[in-house]
């Protein structure tokens, strides 16, 4: 499945309201018609997921400035991802597998496994091999840190 994601909606799909740089937004991957949509929601109005939820997120929204800088080379990232093979539960792992999959380094397996439905198989065709990551529930991925880390990653490729 090739997921096209977008950059962060200007206003909050709940209340409409305009984001500014540094406001804390959830983003949720939505299934719908079948295609896949971003829905972007203010921190405050945000209520969890909705059922048809494929992912979410909790991020910043990005200040102008964001836009200009370089992103890490996925090469870098992939390498992050498989150091952080020995920590399956780490959220940092599955933000980042999710970022990859974002830039379309990885993609959703047709397969999946049977025996543990929090698990996803992303197949790497630049490495010829697959990567399989936990998911993690969205209280976990927002602990504090990890945001700080994922954007230091992200952005200057260093191992986190």
């Amino acid at each position: 499945m090739d997921l096209k994601l977008h950059r962060p909606q200007a206003a909050c799909g709940t209340t409409g309201r305009a984001f500014a740089a540094g406001d804390v937004v959830c983003s949720t991957l939505v299934r719908r018609n079948g295609t896949v949509e971003r829905v972007d929601v203010a921190a405050d109005a945000w209520g969890g997921p909705p059922d048809e939820a494929i992912a979410w997120w909790r991020c910043r929204y990005p200040a102008p400035q964001d836009a200009a800088r370089e992103p890490a080379p996925a090469d870098a990232l992939l390498d992050a991802l498989e150091a952080l093979e020995d920590s399956p539960d780490e959220p940092l792992r599955y933000l980042l597998a999710l970022q990859l999959v974002r830039r379309r380094v990885l993609r959703m397996a047709e397969s999946h496994d049977a025996d543990d439905p929090r698990l996803l198989v992303l197949s790497c065709r630049r490495r010829g091999r697959d990567y399989r990551v936990r998911m993690v529930a969205a209280a976990e991925a927002g602990v504090e840190g990890v945001e700080d880390r994922l954007a230091a990653l992200l952005w200057s490729g260093e191992a986190a």
